[in-house]
């Protein structure tokens, strides 16, 4: 009855005390009566009550031509298909279909808010492979601030990690949000992206996960993010 957020247990308690709940169509007058809420009928004074969907908190490793979104109209595979629970998801912001890395997907639609609200300035990076050598000058505006879509992105933070005639693997971090903006921030100094790949959400890394691989935010973990907002 608690988890159903009818009562708290020892309200519920209470209620069983005085025969009010019933499972399957029988009075219940047992503390610590069992249930399965798939298969059994729970009732307060005879009418149902369902237990609250379980709030999940999945960290997926997202591969590239992967769709972040709940369904795709044409049929694409969608972070959906990659994971394993009943609950009805939906990702935590998008990462566009060629990125890939760390997306984190939820049914607890305030966390999903507090986690992408732009106020909250949650960093993010990214590891960007490019083409060309980009150079100190070029990693120097991105850092400022550039113009994509009309507006001035907010200033990041730009590490080399490689880099040769031919390409440039850069460290990007931002605390934006906008559609594809590592992308068009790269486009914007004259080296389109080859490769991305999301690396942390804040202080949320991918750890030893592979490409399409998942598991549950632990509870410490789930605190820590909303505390950042």
């Amino acid at each position: 009855m608690a988890q159903c957020g009818v009562a708290s247990r020892r309200k519920a308690e209470e209620l069983i005390r005085n025969g009010r709940i019933s499972v399957n169509g029988k009075v219940v007058d047992t503390m610590g009566y069992l249930v399965d809420p798939n298969r059994d009928m729970v009732e307060l004074d005879f009418k149902p009550v369902a237990a609250e969907d379980k709030k999940v908190y999945i960290l997926l490793n997202k591969p590239s031509g992967v769709i972040s979104s709940a369904k795709d109209e044409r049929g694409r595979r969608t972070v959906l298909d990659l994971v394993d629970v009943t609950q009805r998801l939906y990702p935590v912001g998008r990462l566009d279909f060629m990125t890939e890395g760390l997306i984190i997907l939820t049914n607890d639609g305030d966390f999903s808010y507090l986690m992408t609200h732009p106020k909250h300035e949650i960093p993010k990076r990214y590891r960007a492979y490019v083409k060309g050598f980009v150079t100190d000058e070029e990693a120097d505006i991105l850092q400022k601030g550039v113009v994509i879509d009309g507006y001035a992105t907010a200033p990041a933070k730009v590490g080399f990690l490689n880099r040769d005639k031919t390409s440039t693997l850069l460290d990007i971090e931002i605390h934006e949000g906008r559609n594809r903006q590592v992308r068009k921030m790269c486009d914007a100094v004259g080296h389109p992206v080859i490769r991305l790949k999301r690396i942390s959400i804040g202080f949320l890394g991918l750890g030893g996960l592979k490409k399409g691989q998942w598991r549950h935010l632990t509870q410490d973990e789930i605190k820590k993010l909303k505390e950042m907002c």
